[in-house]
């Protein structure tokens, strides 16, 4: 496992950042034992303030149960919100949650606070003479930082939640993605065109293939570039990250120009794995999200499917901007050394949009939405991907002729269409649209507009 692979799985994990807190707290309480037994602050301080060993005894076995009372009431809150999240939303928004670092915080305090009533509660002993300080006042301090946590905790479950945090934190995990990947592949992206006729023949190239099944999850490419250099080749990949593979599929083709190589060396840098995962994968995001539209469709939740589809196009866009990254990756002398295998805007417009636009159905208001999200991504992306929106949504409306409307539906659509034809420079096929559908309005066969009463 990589190390950027084995730092995502520990945030993805319950049990990491409580572990630090468990330490912590025993830190803790081995200072307050060195304050109390070792120094006995108790001595420079009023007699009034300090705790007897009994009294102290009986306080931190109340607070021993109330802190464990506290945490079996987050642990249950917590159980409930992931089977919500599981039911209603996407099994997959379970990582989400618990690698939330509010979430790991929350279970770490109560551990820690925990951890560390319990162990004062070890070393008290039962001396009416004897008078304490430290012990009793941080330990009060830490049942009532495990309180007001707890509140929080609440809150910030039935935050989390609402329909667009969900969608909002799962998009703005994407562009994370993104933006890691872009900053990892720029010291090797060189401007301008690389002429494809001087690339070596395809039959020329030696195969590594794949020795497991599962998804191609994460790929070192500064570690491949760096390799390629030291043995003087080329190296070209067959799979995108996030693609499933089974065993013997060709993941990478290489050219070497120099002496013969171990194809070992570029295999110990790519990871596959049993999951996808977002460490590198884009897609992901936009299946993800596009999964929590398509449960929404059967809760009868219209508002959760709408705003889904508004920070599907807000990733879209970014992803956009990352599809015109070039694909040849050259090491610090200017040579090619690593050819990605790279999708086009088409493809992610369709994974994110696609799914969605099926299961609606004879959902106008979603099929409309759709349609407005797309004419608002031609207002503010390149004018090279516009053919791509305007064949979406051209798509679209033929896909959705075998359904009725209403008279106001059908005119939101084509004032939608109009839009973006008018952004995509497609006027007279937008012509050829709405003669169609007022063939099919006339017709009164497979297409139908109903007036409302």
């Amino acid at each position: 496992m990589s190390r950027r692979q084995r730092k995502s799985e520990l945030k993805s994990t319950l049990w990491f950042m409580p572990l630090w807190y468990i330490v912590g707290a025993i830190g803790l309480s081995a200072l307050t034992f060195y304050l109390d037994y070792v120094v006995d602050v108790s001595l420079y301080l009023p007699a009034a303030i300090g705790f007897s060993g009994q009294t102290l005894q009986v306080l931190l076995s109340a607070l021993v149960g109330g802190v464990l009372t506290l945490s079996a009431f987050t642990i249950n809150s917590l159980l409930v919100a992931l089977t919500t999240f599981s039911g209603q939303f996407s099994s997959k928004m379970l990582v989400n949650f618990v690698s939330d670092r509010a979430t790991q915080h929350v279970l770490g305090i109560f551990n820690g606070s925990f951890i560390y009533v319990l162990l004062n509660f070890l070393y008290v002993t039962h001396e009416e003479e004897e008078y304490i300080f430290a012990t009793p006042i941080l330990s009060i301090l830490t049942a009532i930082t495990a309180a007001v946590t707890f509140i929080y905790f609440i809150n910030h479950t039935t935050t989390w939640m609402q329909v667009h945090n969900i969608s909002f934190n799962m998009n703005a995990k994407s562009k994370q993605v993104q933006a890691s990947l872009e900053k990892e592949l720029r010291p090797y992206v060189r401007e301008g065109e690389v002429n494809r006729e001087s690339l070596p023949l395809e039959s020329d190239g030696e195969v590594i293939k794949a020795r497991q099944s599962g998804y191609l999850q994460v790929a070192d490419f500064s570690r491949l570039i760096k390799q390629a250099k030291r043995d003087d080749s080329l190296l070209r990949f067959e799979v995108r990250i996030g693609e499933f593979v089974v065993e013997g599929t060709p993941l990478l083709t290489y050219w070497e120009y120099g002496e013969t190589i171990n194809p070992e060396r570029y295999y110990r840098s790519i990871e596959i794995g049993i999951k996808q995962t977002e460490i590198q994968d884009l897609e992901y995001g936009l299946i993800k999200l596009a999964e929590v539209a398509i449960k929404a469709f059967g809760h009868n939740d219209p508002l959760t499917v709408t705003n889904t589809i508004h920070q599907i196009a807000d990733l879209l866009k970014k992803i956009g901007q990352s599809t015109n990254f070039s694909p040849y990756l050259f090491d610090q002398e200017q040579k090619l050394r690593v050819i990605l295998n790279q999708k086009d805007f088409q493809y992610y417009l369709h994974k994110g949009f696609a799914s969605i636009r099926e299961y609606a159905n004879q959902n106008s208001i979603v099929i409309t939405e759709l349609i407005t999200m797309v004419s608002l991504l031609s207002k503010t992306m390149d004018r090279e991907v516009h053919q791509d929106l305007w064949e979406f949504a051209r798509q679209t409306i033929f896909g959705f002729d075998n359904y009725s409307l209403y008279e106001n539906d059908c005119l939101y659509i084509l004032e939608q269409l109009s839009e973006l034809a008018k952004n995509t420079d497609n006027q007279k096929d937008y012509l050829f649209l709405l003669e169609y559908m007022l063939q099919r309005v006339n017709s009164k066969s497979a297409y139908k507009v109903h007036s409302a009463p």
